[in-house]
């Protein structure tokens, strides 16, 4: 690295720590004697030590020139002087600047080998007792193995960041580890691939044939799978992608599978004539989810015959009260939500599952049942609020998700399960198509027998980011009661949204009306990116604002296919955030990586993190809530910048501190892919749509952007396009298989309830 884009000096003093993430601003004073600040990943660095940092420079709008370290170096002082100002940094608990002087006084230059070898010398010390010595010599030494292992971890290639992630987890056993078997890494570390790993065993000199790395690879590509939406593999395609992987095949790859499922990582199932590999733990939240909604359907029967007069007079009260008609296919729907104990509502947009919920919540009050709303975002439980005038929250929220949980979100531990349930005879989930396998798993652990489980969803959308397809199973069972809206009404079929919505799903092309004839779907030709991009900055900026009366950063969202080109969200964000949010001296800015953020920027989370606090308040600023939890989607806006961090305003209300460790998880959110807008909904949606990939250009993905819109919808592009992506039908292969376990887990049953049938004869 350029010798410009280094310091070297000693750490003065700390201006800013971190102590989960590591994450420091120090002030270093340099062999020439300046004083610079060094910020970044350094978690071991302590006030009184020498350090060599390596990175790039940059500007803080209020704080000036800043060393971004990337790698660093740091070792123990190596002069009476230097020691003494270490030791009495407080870095050792119980040693102050006199106590510090009379240990360097005594021991001069065989101060730090005294208390690494022989601490019980300390004792010799004026103040320091026997115990005391050891005490200090502990302590001595925790700091060296600290320092050993970070600086084996860097001479192998790893940051800074995940060095500190390495030690967390295994401490003092770190270097024995890595050398023994890296995989482990992979396994216990978030953010640590197979690849990584791979290159650690490589230097450390591991057979390619090693059971570690064989294991690693499998668990490896069944995570991988997990993150392409499967919860298994079948193993044609596991063992092509192995070879692929590392090389190898046949027999030694059967013989590695058969030690994985020995240990607990796979479960091996043949059905339908597919050898199926399932990760262990997405096998088991399949079967979890199946065994309990079965036993959710247990203690109640779907009514045959003629429906429940009382009932049907409590449904015809409810729509009178609250001035809302509704069909025979909802009124059905409201019945058996209230007779069954799992019930699904699907249908699209314009179909009425609002007004049945709406009826449904009023009949259940008016019987004094108690109820839980929840969504899987936060910006559609806002939604479900808005809708119903009755408080949703998210799914993780309800579950009461625990603090101090793991990264991965497979195993996420909330506080409501099978031994602390949820307090509720009826739990409303919206936006169903959106709930992965865990997550799923996790809320019906949380519900007992006697509850009741109503789903909405829209099976047409896209499925959920998270591994499973646990909307499109459930029906494929044909196990769990559905009840499907097709009529579109009478309010909903003045929108053009609306009956687009309905021809992309059907098939059928749209009729893009121009000029007057426009309602609410507006549709602008033009034939190449450079041309789109254009008139949509102009019509964000300048049009739309004016004719809709709306935000251009608040209520008018982009949704692209992709993420890459011209009109990908990448490119995109850059030339809104120069049209909507330029440079401006009053403004504060910082650059992370490639991207640069700004006070007033929109943002998106782009992962869940269960850590962060949020404080809600009011326009008084007193605080109404406050809580943890930032979650994959949610979008807000910058509201300040300052040295050592970035607050952002979600929902308008809630306030969330960002540091520089964990600002990578946040992304410009004024262009955002059509698959993180699952769940959300804008007053205004512009859809750039020239040209692109036959695998992104699908039905279901138009489908799903057009109806994110609440009043508006704009496609700049082309007509070709359009009908292109309404003939492209095509699914992407998802493999899961909750539906088999529904069924399975269903005869089970009723096998047992006909022995039991057969035992009181």
């Amino acid at each position: 690295m350029d010798e410009a884009n280094k310091v070297s000096g000693f750490v003065n003093s700390i201006i800013f720590e971190n102590a989960e993430s590591g994450y420091k601003v120090m002030d270093v004073e340099t062999d020439e004697g300046d004083l610079v600040t060094v910020v970044g990943i350094m978690p071991d660095v302590e006030v009184g030590e020498k350090i060599e940092a390596s990175g790039k420079w940059r500007t803080h709008s209020t704080y000036g020139e800043q060393l971004e370290a990337e790698t660093y170096v740091r070792s123990l002082p190596d002069d009476m002087e230097s020691m003494e100002r270490y030791l009495s940094s407080g870095i050792i608990k119980g040693v102050g600047e006199t106590l510090a002087g009379r240990i360097v006084e005594m021991f001069k230059e065989q101060t730090f080998h005294v208390l690494d070898q022989e601490p019980e010398r300390l004792s010799l010390v004026k103040g320091i007792s026997a115990q005391k010595a050891a005490e200090i010599g502990e302590q001595f030494a925790a700091k060296a193995a600290s320092r050993e292992a970070m600086v084996f971890l860097q001479e192998l290639g790893l940051t800074s960041r995940m060095a500190m992630k390495i030690f967390q987890v295994f401490g003092n056993r770190t270097i024995q580890t890595v050398r023994t078997n890296p995989y482990l890494l992979a396994e216990k570390v978030s953010g640590i691939g197979f690849h990584k790993a791979d290159e650690i065993a490589a230097k450390s000199g591991l057979s390619p044939d090693a059971p570690a790395r064989l294991r690693g690879a499998i668990r490896y590509i069944l995570i991988e799978a997990a993150g392409e939406g499967h919860t298994y593999l079948p193993e044609t395609e596991l063992m092509d992608r192995l070879e692929r992987l590392i090389g190898f095949q046949g027999e030694i790859i059967e013989d590695a599978l058969a030690r994985a499922e020995l240990d607990g990582l796979i479960v091996q199932k043949r059905e339908k004539d597919v050898d199926r590999v399932f990760l262990k733990r997405y096998y088991q939240a399949e079967m979890k989810s199946a065994r309990l909604l079965v036993e959710l359907l247990a203690p109640f029967r779907e009514k045959n015959g003629e429906l429940d007069e009382k009932l049907r007079e409590m449904v015809l009260l409810a729509e009178k009260e609250l001035k809302l008609g509704l069909s025979e296919e909802q009124t059905e729907a409201v019945m058996a939500a209230i007779t069954s104990g799992v019930l699904i509502i699907t249908g699209g947009p314009g179909t009425g599952k609002t007004t049945i919920i709406r009826i449904l919540l009023s009949i259940l009050d008016k019987v004094k049942a108690k109820y839980l709303l929840a969504a899987p975002t936060g910006r559609a439980a806002k939604r479900m609020t808005e809708a119903t005038g009755k408080d949703a929250q998210t799914i993780h929220r309800l579950l009461e998700i625990q603090s101090g949980v793991e990264e991965d979100e497979t195993r996420q531990s909330f506080n409501r399960n099978h031994s602390n349930p949820l307090e509720a005879d009826v739990v409303i989930i919206d936006e169903v198509s959106m709930v992965d396998a865990s997550l799923f798993s996790s809320l019906l652990d949380a519900m007992t027998p006697g509850m009741r489980l109503v789903m909405l969803g829209d099976k047409d959308q896209l499925p959920s980011v998270g591994a499973g397809n646990v909307l499109r199973d459930m029906l494929l069972s044909e196990v769990i009661p559905v009840r499907r809206l097709s009529h579109i009404y009478r309010q909903a079929e003045k929108s053009d949204i609306i009956r687009n919505a309905h021809r992309i799903n059907q098939g059928e092309y749209l009729e893009l009306s121009k000029g007057k004839d426009q309602n609410d779907f507006f549709f602008m030709h033009r034939r190449t990116g450079e041309e789109a991009l254009t008139v949509m900055l102009d019509v964000i900026k300048n049009r739309f604002p004016k004719f809709a009366h709306c935000s251009p950063v608040d209520d008018i969202q982009v949704l692209s296919p992709m993420k890459k080109g011209t009109l990908g969200t990448y490119h995109l964000n850059e030339e809104l955030q120069k049209t909507l949010n330029p440079p401006a001296s009053r403004k504060k800015e910082v650059r992370v990586g490639t991207v640069v953020f700004r006070e007033g920027d929109k943002v998106i989370q782009t992962k869940n993190n269960y850590e962060l606090s949020w404080t809600a308040k009011n326009k008084y600023g007193y605080t109404l809530d406050e809580g943890k939890g930032v979650f994959n989607g949610d979008i807000g806006r910058i509201v300040s910048i300052r040295e050592s961090d970035i607050t952002v305003m979600f929902d308008g209300i809630r306030q969330v501190t960002y540091d520089f460790s964990n600002i990578t998880q946040l992304e410009l959110a004024y262009a955002i892919t059509i698959h993180k807008s699952q769940g959300t909904e804008s007053k205004v949606i512009v859809i750039p749509l020239v040209e692109g990939p036959e695998v992104l250009f699908t039905r279901n993905l138009l489908y799903t952007a057009v109806t994110r819109a609440q009043e508006y919808v704009i496609i700049i592009g082309s007509e070709n396009t359009i009908q292109r992506m309404i003939d492209n039908d095509r699914q992407i292969v998802r493999y899961s298989a909750l539906d088999l376990r529904i069924r399975e887990c269903q005869d089970q049953f009723l096998e047992v309830e006909k022995m039991l049938e057969e035992a009181k004869r």
